[in-house]
């Protein structure tokens, strides 16, 4: 995968999507396309069940890539952004306000503890080099 130049982009979308977690296993969410990058500026989860809290998972599946300037890192993998943390009902959890960058071909997962409780909101730029 190739390492997109995010000084000479042809688009910069800003664009945001959500997510009932309905299964209580960890699913594909977001797969990052070919020739785009994802700066991910925020993630949110709210517990929609008034009375239990749910355990949340989240992660990022790295897909083989070329690094400009960084050495002695796993170039693939999965990479966990919170695992299993508790959400207490009725609450929102701020998981992601610092950005990060997903390359192309990383797929972003997440699962809840019980199914239709946890509500997961993303925040981010899809940039594209084409």
């Amino acid at each position: 995968m190739a390492n997109p130049n995010i000084v000479s982009v042809s688009s910069i979308k800003g664009e945001s999507v959500g997510f009932a977690l309905s299964a209580t296993t960890t699913t594909t969410l977001m797969t990052v396309a070919s020739d785009k990058i994802v700066k991910v500026n925020r993630i949110t989860c709210a517990n929609v069940d008034g009375t239990n809290a749910a355990d949340l998972t989240l992660s990022v599946t790295k897909s083989n890539f070329t690094s400009d300037g960084v050495t002695n890192f796993d170039t693939s993998g999965t990479f966990h952004i919170a695992k299993t943390v508790s959400v207490p009902a009725d609450a929102t959890l701020v998981l992601l306000d610092t950005p990060i960058y997903l390359m192309e071909g990383d797929v972003l997962k997440g699962g809840a503890g019980a199914a239709s409780d946890l509500d997961l909101f993303v925040s981010y730029e899809s940039i594209d080099d084409a």
